[in-house]
């Protein structure tokens, strides 16, 4: 696949944008330190017996900035392990936010394509052959969590195209550890006094992690809430792919899927093993199972959040269980205690390059319609599978065109996840195009480009659902 050169304008364009991802990021233990803040002016305007009663909430809020500043190093760290594609030194002016008046109410938070081949430790990130319209392909998690509460989604200035397979990216530094500390169930005053003695408003454990490209300008950047919100929701989509307590959503989502294809595919030769395409693979567990069952397996993923994070977890992951983060802590909604709601969760549940994958699996950047519309690319998969995907789509049928091109004849098409297209209420004088077709509908589609339905069901699932909230939300 040949790789597009950019003009200067059009860098210049790539750099703004891939700063302002880098700078929510960057900003992600200061923005959380606000929502503490304002927890606390509450709890002041309580009146003195109210306050009484409720004593413990001031020890919480403590445990809670303890929570934040561990979510902040890991980040951090992750942020140090990435090799922008670019030379940002050439452009560090990112606090000019564009906000076009027609912000669009929803986001993709499942924030991911092309050919490089490598193992687990050079896994190819791609630079794009496209650019710059910023399509929205981050899945929200709020959006796939709280199916009719969509979040507003500004990708004119976030995120940009990559593809075209090249270089693996940060695959020449080493991988911090983690720390191992945390407050992270007990009640009694002694655990809360410990956190305060650690001085967590300090944050304290991410002094000594300052990324290269993390400028003064980027940590001083007021970071749009949209932006804070991608994030957290990568922290919630860190649990559904790479932590035991997403076991019970992989055993209902990607468990069905593997189990057809190792139908379909039952005789897998080293030699030539069959190939899979994994579109919008997100942070790329569902591609590395895949090739772990002896596929030649592609992750692509359009989104640089989801994209920063799969490579960190991919390359950079020296044992299973190495981090500890805090994804359920920006809630005080429907928790059953504040022991669940600051509990911990250790990650990856597996180690990446010890789980089996082939020689040939990789992940590529870019916008599936932008990378595999192209000539190469046709018939060139024996099997494409779509997991919470196709309604990420501007034009649902465009999508199934190009899955059916690039399969060959006898391909198969495995697809799961709901319709809750992304850009369904998009406002303002330049709206998003957003074709929502039936299931119905979808599937006549389908069969006009001449896919056989051969086996279906309705499956029930949540999407980076907190296991132990009041609320869950079904798919």
């Amino acid at each position: 696949m040949s790789e597009r050169r950019y003009t200067e304008q059009e860098e210049a364009l790539e750099i703004k944008s891939l700063c302002r991802i880098i700078a929510a990021y960057a900003n992600y233990q200061d923005a959380a330190e606000r929502d503490v803040k304002r927890y606390e002016r509450s709890f002041k305007m309580l009146p003195p017996a109210h306050k009484e009663l409720l004593f413990h909430l001031g020890l919480k809020y403590q445990r809670l900035r303890w929570c934040i500043s561990m979510n902040a190093a890991f980040i951090m760290n992750m942020l140090e392990a990435f090799e922008p594609p670019f030379d940002m030194s050439q452009y560090v002016d990112v606090g000019d936010h564009d906000h076009p008046s027609h912000m669009h109410d929803h986001s993709h938070v499942d924030c991911t394509h092309s050919s490089g081949r490598g193992g687990c430790s050079t896994v190819s990130l791609s630079r794009s052959n496209s650019l710059l319209d910023e399509q929205h392909e981050n899945l929200n998690e709020d959006a796939k969590a709280h199916g009719s509460s969509r979040e507003t989604d500004n990708q004119k200035d976030e995120e940009d195209h990559m593809a075209g397979c090249s270089q693996p990216v940060g695959s020449n530094l080493g991988t911090s550890q983690g720390v191992d500390l945390s407050c992270n169930g007990d009640t009694d005053a002694s655990t809360a006094a410990y956190c305060q003695d650690k001085d967590v408003s300090e944050s304290s454990a991410v002094d000594n992690v300052t990324p290269r490209h993390c400028t003064g300008s980027l940590f001083k950047l007021n970071v749009p809430p949209i932006d804070v919100d991608k994030v957290r929701c990568i922290v919630r989509n860190i649990v559904r792919d790479w932590a035991e307590e997403g076991q019970k959503e992989r055993d209902e989502c990607y468990k069905p899927i593997l189990e057809e294809l190792n139908r379909l595919f039952p005789n897998r030769r080293d030699e030539r093993p069959p190939s899979c395409l994994v579109p919008g693979a997100g942070l790329g567990r569902l591609a590395l199972e895949i090739s772990s069952l002896g596929f030649v397996s592609q992750g692509n993923e359009f989104s640089y959040y989801m994209l920063i994070c799969s490579s960190f977890i991919l390359n950079r992951t020296q044992e299973a269980h190495e981090w500890t983060i805090y994804p359920w802590i920006h809630s005080n909604c429907n928790s059953l205690s504040d022991n669940d709601q600051l509990r911990p969760v250790s990650f990856p549940d597996i180690h990446p390059s010890s789980a089996g994958i082939t020689e040939g699996f990789s992940m590529c950047a870019g916008d599936f319609v932008e990378v595999y519309s192209e000539e190469s690319q046709e018939s060139a998969w024996d099997a494409v599978v779509t997991c919470f995907f196709l309604d990420t789509a501007h034009n649902i049928v465009e999508y199934i065109e190009i899955i059916s091109k690039i399969l060959k004849d006898g391909g198969i098409w495995i697809n799961l996840g709901p319709l809750l297209y992304h850009f369904a209420d998009s406002y303002g004088p330049d709206d998003d195009m957003s074709i929502e077709l039936s299931l119905e509908d979808v599937k006549k589609v389908a069969y006009h480009y001449g896919f056989v339905m051969e086996v279906e069901k309705m499956i029930e699932t949540t999407y980076t659902a907190n296991i132990k909230a009041m609320m869950q939300v079904t798919f």
